[in-house]
């Protein structure tokens, strides 16, 4: 996937927070938009370790999560901080955009 410019980047953030009236309400916007569109299940590796995102979340003061699991085990990681695989998941670019909109 090539970088998406900032013109792209800007029309990603007004689709996801066209009816958001503060930030809580933009937060769900990406929410929303992430979970429709990033392509879930995929794999990543965190810190060396290989997991499957199953989904995404929305956490009270942790924001848009991503939900891995490994086993039996399941973390919930900030979808900022999640190193993506390469190739990246269809939908990544709302990622972007979230990260562009800045939290």
């Amino acid at each position: 996937m090539t970088k998406m410019s900032k013109a792209e980047l800007d029309a990603l953030v007004e689709e996801a927070t066209v009816d958001a009236y503060d930030e809580d309400e933009q937060l769900s916007g990406f929410h929303v938009m992430i979970t429709d569109n990033l392509g879930l299940p995929f794999q990543t590796t965190v810190l060396g370790v290989e997991v499957t995102v199953k989904k995404i979340d929305l956490l009270p003061g942790s924001g848009i999560v991503a939900i891995c699991v490994r086993g039996a085990y399941r973390q919930a990681i900030g979808i900022l901080d999640l190193p993506l695989p390469d190739p990246r998941p269809e939908g990544s670019e709302w990622i972007d955009a979230y990260r562009h909109w800045g939290p």
